[in-house]
């Protein structure tokens, strides 16, 4: 799996790029709360004020959990305000900025990496991680095609293969059955940053949890750690994902979605 989780690599690091960072806004606000909407629903409000999206919409969600969630992080922030500490804040931002408006593209996005599911790709050695892939990922796709009807191809080896039009568009029918897009939001975040949209679709349909649907996408990384040892970079960069996935499965129980587990 790659440190991304999502088949691609990350961007290489500049020396010093940090140099050239937009300086962070000074907090401006004393207090953070929330409170519910005239049309409907909670907002998040900064010493009474409604807080807007970066596309200037009024910050609304649909449950008071959620906008608590929401104004926790911002009455965590201290002298300045830093974004990549607000991933709630940031996820329903383009929850309501894009998602809600391009629901198609985004489900799309999903089915698409349906085609290259990290569950279909197996190690062919050594035996000890054939047997964890096994363990954790064949109950899994067992369960798709048990619950949901898709049967994708397993292939050792990471040659891609062609999965099945039929499979593909049971996957497209079980995206399309999450209209709410606050959970379509949630199950592109899960989806991109494990690789599999198995794992997202098992978790909103409440058979793994979010810590099993964690492991199962770390098997590969948590072997090689075990062989070899983890590194400050890479941990590093596992803890942001983590607080993103973190993030997007909180969004999905709180707008009053996932199974809570």
């Amino acid at each position: 799996m790659s440190d991304n989780g999502d088949g691609r690599k990350p961007a290489i690091a500049i020396p010093g790029k940090e140099t050239f960072q937009t300086p962070r806004p000074r907090r401006f606000y004393d207090a953070a709360g929330h409170a519910a909407a005239s049309g409907g629903g909670f907002r998040v409000l900064l010493d009474g004020r409604a807080v807007k999206t970066p596309g200037k919409c009024e910050l609304v969600v649909p449950t008071a959990a959620l906008a608590e969630a929401i104004a926790a992080e911002w009455a965590a922030q201290g002298e300045t305000i830093e974004p990549a500490s607000m991933p709630l804040t940031r996820l329903v931002n383009t929850v309501i900025d894009a998602v809600a408006r391009e629901a198609d593209a985004v489900a799309a996005d999903v089915v698409a990496f349906a085609g290259s599911d990290l569950l279909c790709y197996r190690a062919e050695h050594p035996r000890e991680l054939v047997a964890m892939q096994r363990a954790a990922w064949d109950p899994v796709l067992d369960w798709a095609e048990t619950a949901l009807g898709i049967a994708l191809s397993v292939v050792s080896g990471v040659m891609p293969i062609e999965q099945p039009e039929e499979a593909i568009a049971r996957v497209g029918e079980a995206v399309g059955r999450v209209s709410d897009p606050y959970r379509l939001a949630s199950l592109h975040v899960i989806t991109t940053l494990t690789g599999s949209a198995l794992l997202a679709l098992a978790h909103l349909g409440g058979r793994l949890s979010a810590d099993e649907v964690w492991r199962a996408a770390h098997v590969d990384e948590d072997y090689q750690i075990a062989q070899w040892g983890d590194d400050a970079e890479a941990a590093e960069r596992r803890r942001k994902r983590r607080a993103e996935f973190d993030a997007a499965v909180q969004l999905a129980r709180l707008a009053g979605g996932a199974n809570g587990r």
